[in-house]
């Protein structure tokens, strides 16, 4: 059971002595651990109130949401988040001593993406797999594996349509392994390349750029006690495929930009600190080469009607934190889907008093948010957190106000089933003829 505890940004506590402080209040105060969970209770307790603002459950390797803190074996995370703005640009130079900034580095944890992986709802396993895959490799890489008889390239893709939440799951990434790792290694950095800016208007300086802007990242990874993420956005930009440069329908420099990203990212392998992540919406478009060179090659589609429902139930657990929805009993998957799907009007009145936790209302309004996710199927994620802005835009706010009561859950429903249905009237309207 993996616990992450956040410090506040003042607290001078050793790790060590806060991993000891919380292991004895969840003993002492938690008979299970739900996951995933935010704990509270331990503001009573000065040793924690003095030092944490954050308490996390987050994962396990149980399928059971529920574990008595008897049978848990406790994996305690201490991290202290650095400044939500803390980015720093990075330069490198052009022959002609012009300065292109091409990339933007962050140091991890970062409070600006505290809490993004919870965030990121999808169908299938990719965000386990993902983490399983960092800790293959440094397995691997600790017990010093022949890279000539077992071989591994630390570098990632995740192809797929826009707003599909590609780049957030690469920043999200980087943050968990920063917490996860911050006992091998004290510091961790994201470095995000900025793609575009790569491309010079002088013949042949593009991949001269690429071979500098490595050159910096090397230097970096040259630290030992510091991880390094190397995210690439939109690669596609970088390794568009040879074979339309060497029939003359793409420029030479583009050729020399993709010899030289894969130059370097075979030099980089070999490291035991750096992970490249990489997205793309036009994998058709990469070098066959560079994706070769991707140990995952995964595949981040529109999601389905589970994880639509998932999405939508974090917006709405949001909006009554913020006391714009009117509070019900926890959205938490309270029957099996089909039981949900399946049952009548009269049968979820007869469910409720078999299932005390939840009540008629919330019965209902799950009834009814999973048919919602059923009507935004095919929109993206991007697309589907932008739901409860447009409701209240176009069917709430005329009637609210900054200071009144919160709207019941009822309310938001109807207005976000309505703006999916003027969406979707709207895809479907063909431009009048003139």
């Amino acid at each position: 059971m993996l616990v992450e505890v956040r410090l506040k940004p003042s607290s001078p506590a050793l790790s060590d002595s806060i991993k000891k402080s919380v292991k004895k209040f969840l003993a002492g105060y938690v008979q299970a651990l739900i996951l995933p969970s935010t704990v509270t209770g331990w503001s009573t307790y000065p040793d924690l109130a003095n030092n944490i603002d954050l308490l996390r459950i987050t994962e396990s390797t149980c399928t059971s949401n529920s574990v008595p803190f008897s049978q848990a074996e406790l994996e305690i995370h201490v991290y202290q988040p650095t400044d939500g703005d803390a980015f720093e640009e990075f330069a490198t130079s052009k022959t002609d001593g012009e300065e292109v900034v091409a990339a933007s580095v962050c140091e991890l944890p970062c409070r600006n993406w505290d809490g993004l992986w919870d965030t990121l709802v999808y169908s299938d396993d990719i965000k386990p797999r993902l983490l399983n895959y960092i800790h293959a490799t440094l397995v691997f890489s600790e017990r010093d594996v022949d890279f000539n008889v077992v071989s591994w390239n630390r570098v990632v893709l995740l192809h797929g349509p826009p707003g599909t939440g590609k780049t957030s799951l690469c920043r999200a990434l980087a943050q968990k392994l920063a917490i996860r790792l911050s006992e091998r290694y004290p510091a961790a950095k994201l470095v995000e390349i900025n793609s575009h800016s790569l491309f010079s208007r002088w013949f042949s300086e593009s991949g001269k750029l690429v071979q500098r802007l490595f050159a910096s990242v090397t230097e970096m990874i040259e630290e030992e006690g510091t991880f390094v993420v190397l995210l690439i956005d939109e690669v596609e930009s970088l390794t568009a495929a040879r074979a339309g440069a060497m029939s003359g329908n793409e420029p030479s420099d583009a050729l020399r930009v993709v010899n030289a990203l894969l130059t370097q990212l075979d030099k980089l392998k070999h490291r035991k600190n750096v992970l490249v992540m990489t997205t793309s919406n036009l994998v058709d478009a990469i070098d066959a080469a560079f994706i070769d060179r991707a140990d995952i090659v995964q595949y981040v589609g529109l999601p389905p009607q589970e994880a639509i429902y998932g999405i939508i139930q974090s917006c709405i657990n949001e909006l009554i934190r913020a006391k714009i929805i009117a509070p019900v009993l926890r959205f938490s998957n309270p029957l099996t889907w089909q039981t949900i799907l399946e049952a009548s009007e009269a049968e979820l009145q007869l469910l409720a008093p078999n299932h005390p936790r939840y009540d008629e209302r919330t019965l209902r309004a799950s009834h009814r948010l999973w048919e919602l996710a059923g009507k935004c199927k095919g929109m993206s994620g991007r697309t589907l957190r932008r739901l409860p802005v447009l409701a209240h835009a176009r069917h709430i706010g005329a009637s609210a106000s900054l200071g009144s009561r919160a709207s019941g859950i009822e309310v938001w429903l109807d207005a976000m089933v309505k703006v999916v249905e003027e969406e979707s009237n709207e895809r479907v309207k063909k431009p009048s003829s003139v």
